[in-house]
């Protein structure tokens, strides 16, 4: 597609990067400044100019770059990426097959063998996630591949790779129809309202499938359920159609509640049976104790990193003390759904912050079970980053 340049990568990187390590970091080559252009072709090699691999260089967070092949001879043309969509389709036969589930993951970056971009499907229709600009100038190849493997109704595209990783907003369609807006889904035979003209996110977080199926299958019967940071209230639709007494969904964006009652009524449950309050979380916690209010279940799944007026939150430092708000409030015997989806932590990690905040309150617990990402997100076992997704379900015992 065009010329290659050649990039010699530190010593201490060559052996991580031979075992399979895809992401091309910016401290790991010694002379970056050759390459400037975002989309052009790299070759990587050792100090001695033993090759290593190839790939592009995208300027996406630490990294300048993502690998493509340990092949030195392989083509990165239409067809490599033609070979790696199909790859990947033929890997998910399973979900297009399932009448229940019409949105999930086709192509999950790296862990598909290319970095830098995402495809998701929503019953017909197909949404690129570009990260990054140098990725986004293989556009073409990318969604030709596509329309020829697939019987495709439209595709949506969503470019991330703005200044400070803001989302860029423009017209998010490419190719095709145009998708209804909402674009109704099924997720495990739940009714989801998909946006895909509308900003960067579109009404729900497929990663967190498994998880929605479990609190509706295993754990909200009866409950009185707490959803913080509750976005469009998913969690509360599979805890309200697995028998919950009631829900409580809370999110600081005033779009939430009008999204939220949609989701409600798309699912033959009355919203006005259900709580839907716009308020910060943190704030929330305080009224809930001052009330004495209690649950039986409490959801928490936080962005990595969240601001508002009067907090600041960051998972990595914060968490635990988040879930001690959460632990004051869950009535014995109760549930804590634990969620993050930061990638600079380990499970271990997040459950020692479970130990911390148990320990602060003087609370017991058992851990009944752990998610993480589920099938169609497929990761790279060498790129522990892209296996982000941490989930334990909590059972306070005292």
């Amino acid at each position: 597609m065009n010329n290659k340049v050649r990039l010699k990568v530190k010593p201490a990187f060559v052996k991580k990067m031979k075992a399979g390590y895809p992401l091309v970091d910016a401290e790991a080559v010694i002379n970056k400044q050759d390459v400037t252009s975002e989309g052009t072709l790299i070759e990587l090699v050792d100090e001695r100019g033993q090759f290593i691999a190839q790939g592009y260089y995208g300027e996406q967070n630490k990294g300048i770059g993502w690998v493509l092949s340990k092949n030195a001879h392989e083509g990165i043309n239409k067809e490599f990426f033609k070979g790696k969509i199909k790859r990947a389709l033929d890997e998910r036969a399973a979900f297009f097959n399932d009448q229940d589930t019409t949105a999930f993951r086709v192509f999950n970056g790296e862990g598909d063998g290319i970095g830098g971009m995402t495809i998701d499907y929503f019953d017909g229709f197909y949404l690129i996630n570009w990260y990054s600009e140098g990725i986004y100038r293989f556009k073409a190849a990318i969604i030709d591949s596509l329309m020829a493997l697939m019987d495709v109704k439209g595709i949506y595209e969503k470019k991330r790779f703005a200044k400070k990783g803001a989302y860029m907003e423009d017209d998010d369609f490419v190719i095709g129809e145009h998708a209804p807006a909402p674009l109704i889904v099924k997720e495990n035979g739940m009714n989801f309202a998909i946006y895909l003209n509308e900003g960067a996110m579109v009404g729900v977080f497929l990663d967190q499938r498994d998880v929605r199926k479990a609190i509706r299958e295993n754990y909200a019967d009866g409950k009185h359920v707490l959803n913080t940071f509750s976005y469009t209230g998913a969690f509360s639709i599979a805890a309200a159609l697995g028998g919950a007494a009631k829900t409580t969904s809370v999110d600081l964006a005033n779009r939430s509640r009008s999204k939220t009652a949609e989701h409600f009524m798309i699912n033959g449950i009355d919203d006005g049976t259900q709580d839907i309050i716009v308020e910060d979380v943190f704030n929330y916690f305080k009224y809930a104790v001052r009330k004495q209010l209690t649950f039986d279940m409490v959801i928490l799944d936080p962005p990595s990193f969240a601001r508002s007026k009067k907090h600041t939150f960051s998972a990595g430092k914060d968490y635990p003390a988040l879930l001690q708000e959460a632990i004051q409030i869950t009535e014995k015997n109760g549930i804590i759904v634990a969620s993050s989806n930061c990638s600079t932590f380990s499970m271990r990690k997040f459950k020692g912050f479970i130990e911390k905040a148990f320990k602060e309150t003087g609370d017991t617990y058992n851990i009944l079970r752990e998610f993480g990402l589920p099938k169609d997100f497929k990761t790279n076992p060498e790129f522990k980053e892209g296996d982000y997704l941490k989930v334990v379900i909590i059972q306070k015992t005292t």
